[in-house]
């Protein structure tokens, strides 16, 4: 009897597999933690016989490599992918035997990539799953805009067909078991539902529903920014990770934290927007360890700019520093714990700024207030309805775009507040006065704004 487990990355939006049988097992697009693999290997007393990658990935730095050395394992990649890593190439057909009557199948499913293959896990010749990487997500498919501009048209159509043979050739009941879609921004859309079949997909999936020109059409129309450290996976995967480092940082005191900042470095607080808020190192940012950390600091943060991470407690220093290894940011230059008054130097004053409400942004605009109102949301949010009058500018290209904010008390908003919060932390480091707003942007309406709607 064959099993399947799943091995979530929340942070990042993917997913990972074990799958196999009684003594062996394979894991299919791996972590870079790779004891995230091992230890359900361990709990099932299985031996990782094989390790296989769906693509080179560009939106985190991938364990495969170590994870065959430490088991000994085969390393599965796609045939046509350039790597430099030792490797069994795999090619459209090809089967590799996990364990018994169970058995990988490999399945060119090209178009998030041109090497793009799915594996088809078959029990006694019986399809029993399909990890589908970056092709067939649930109700979408991956981006193909990730490799190279000149080839997005033609990957958009090699996902329609790619889509159209995995559902071609599988039989409904079998589970459609994908790498991205759960907020990752390598799919073209977000992900519908936690889990799904062909069957489902036949019915629901874009890809599947639409003629290739409409489906092609659609997707292009959709595609938005590519987080820019996405540029450093694919090169550092197609060459081999480094093993993972995941000792403890050298701990900073006050003094060598001020001198960091003084010398344009980045320190980066962990902590909660609302502890933030009050009371941080002046010209410290906030990225929340609990929100999307690894996609935000690595998409603002300029490439190997040394990073000093400042946090509540070891446990979420830790759980920081591992999430932010998985896309490549490997060791802080340093690290704290506690809080404001262990970061500042003796006499030294925290910076702190207003949370507030969309009620009482309503409340400041009635009273006659200077208020400049940002919008920090991607296009694709703004274009569903904005606040009048407001000025937009995504989280993402704010470093430089500051200049573009008008004169005024700065009230940044996105639409739950994680964002206002990164947002409210750079135009405050930049001495801007900032209001963040901590609010769902569904309250803005309720809240009398007046929100435009196309």
């Amino acid at each position: 009897m064959f099993f399947v487990d799943t091995v979530e990355t929340p942070g990042l939006g993917n997913r990972s597999y074990l799958a196999g049988g009684r003594s062996a097992a394979v894991a299919v697009d791996p972590p870079r933690d790779i004891d995230r693999m091992l230890v359900p290997a361990a709990r099932r007393g299985v031996r990782i016989a094989l390790v296989a990658e769906t693509h080179v990935h560009n939106d985190y730095v991938t364990g495969g490599p170590e994870l065959a050395r430490v088991t000994g394992a085969e390393y599965l990649v796609p045939a046509d992918a350039r790597v430099s890593v030792p490797r069994r190439p795999v090619a459209d057909g090809d089967t590799v035997a996990v364990e018994g009557e169970l058995t990988l199948r490999a399945l060119a499913t090209p178009g998030h990539t041109p090497h793009h293959t799915s594996y088809v896990l078959t029990e006694d010749g019986r399809p029993v799953a399909a990890f589908t990487g970056g092709s067939l997500l649930i109700g979408t498919v991956g981006r193909p805009d990730l490799v190279e501009p000149r080839l997005t048209p033609a990957l958009a159509r090699a996902q329609h067909a790619s889509a159209h043979r995995l559902a071609g050739e599988l039989p409904d009941e079998v589970p459609v078991l994908p790498t991205h879609g759960f907020g990752s921004f390598c799919a073209s859309g977000q992900a519908r539902g936690d889990a799904t079949t062909i069957g489902k997909e036949r019915t629901g999936n874009e890809a599947l529903v639409k003629d290739a020109d409409t489906f092609v059409a659609d997707l292009l129309a959709g595609l938005e920014d590519i987080p820019a450290y996405y540029a450093h996976m694919g090169p550092v995967n197609a060459a081999g990770p480094a093993p993972v480092d995941l000792t403890p940082a050298r701990r900073a005191d006050a003094p060598e934290i001020a001198a960091r900042l003084a010398a344009g470095e980045w320190v980066v607080d962990l902590r909660s927007r609302v502890a933030f808020a009050e009371g941080h190192v002046a010209g410290s940012f906030n990225f929340e360890a609990d929100g999307k950390l690894a996609t935000y600091l690595a998409w603002l943060i300029p490439w190997g700019k040394p990073v000093t991470l400042l946090a509540g407690t070891p446990e979420q220093l830790a759980d920081a520093q591992r999430e932010l290894a998985r896309v490549g940011i490997d060791r802080p230059a340093a690290a704290a714990t506690g809080g404001p008054a262990d970061w500042l130097p003796d006499g030294g004053k925290p910076r702190s700024f207003p949370r507030r409400t969309f009620a009482d942004l309503a409340g400041a605009r009635e009273r006659g207030d200077r208020v400049v109102v940002l919008d920090v949301r991607r296009d694709s949010e703004r274009a569903d309805g904005w606040i009048d009058g407001s000025v937009h500018v995504p989280v993402h290209r704010l470093r430089e775009r500051t200049g573009e904010i008008p004169d005024g008390v700065v009230w940044v908003h996105c639409a739950a507040g994680m964002r206002a919060a990164i947002a409210a932390s750079l135009l405050d480091a930049a001495g801007r006065e900032v209001v963040a707003v901590d609010d769902s942007f569904d309250a803005a309406d309720r809240a009398g704004l007046t929100v435009v709607r196309p």
